[in-house]
């Protein structure tokens, strides 16, 4: 156990008052919340009345993607500011970046074998979100699962990070979510309120190319940089 030998080193007038502050602020909050009044209605009727003009079965996707798209739209863009904050500073992702060994043969027969399943597995979660449980966060995370699997198989992933079709892949889902937002305001009146026969095929692109989106932002969120995840060069002649 850690001894202090001088208690005063640690304790001072303003730490204490800023624990005090939070103490109370916590307090605060806390007798909001068990003061709040009870919902005047519940959302789960009124989300399965509104269903059947979502384009969707699946409740769960008639919100995320129709009645509260617009906190979708904002995750879609947290995300992208992710990846622009690990783009602006390379230096402190390509510091303590380690350098991953060559893979064996086993480990590259298991890679061949996941990944092409999980990339259908990925299509089978797109398709089934629209009337089940998946959606395009879903499949997007098996996408980038696979691309952190063939990183860490040894297999170079740096190239794929230089072209140009990788960074429109990045903005792909956030800017067609933006653009159908903007288009339906135009043909509606109101940013993404789809027309009611075309909600139902919108929903599917916009899923469609989330998917492709955040399979590539999570696997950036996990390799850094191109620069910052190394191989070796026995991994280049195996593959």
């Amino acid at each position: 156990m850690m001894k202090l030998d001088n208690p005063s080193s640690w304790f001072s007038l303003p730490r204490f008052l800023v624990f005090l502050l939070t103490l109370l602020l916590t307090f605060a909050l806390g007798m909001t919340l068990f003061s709040l009044p009870p919902a005047p209605f519940q959302l789960l009727d009124t989300i399965h009345r509104s269903l059947p003009h979502s384009g969707v079965t699946n409740p769960v996707t008639a919100v995320l993607l129709n009645f509260r798209a617009y906190d979708t739209l904002l995750e879609i863009g947290v995300l992208l500011v992710a990846v622009f904050g690990i783009r602006a500073f390379p230096e402190a992702f390509q510091e303590h970046s380690p350098s991953l060994p060559a893979p064996s043969e086993v480990l590259l027969a298991l890679v061949r074998l996941l990944v092409p399943l999980m990339v259908l597995i990925a299509g089978y979660l797109l398709w089934a979100g629209s009337h089940a449980p998946g959606g395009a966060f879903q499949a997007g995370a098996v996408l980038g699962a696979g691309a952190v699997l063939i990183l860490l198989a040894g297999l170079p992933l740096s190239k794929w990070f230089h072209g140009w079709w990788f960074r429109a892949a990045l903005i792909l889902g956030f800017m067609l979510f933006l653009g159908v937002g903007f288009w339906a305001m135009a043909m509606e009146g109101h940013f993404l309120e789809y027309p009611r026969d075309r909600a139902e095929d919108l929903i599917l692109l916009i899923e469609a190319a989330l998917t492709v989106s955040i399979g590539c932002i999570l696997a950036t969120l996990f390799l850094g940089l191109p620069d910052a995840a190394p191989v070796k060069d026995a991994a280049n002649e195996k593959s």
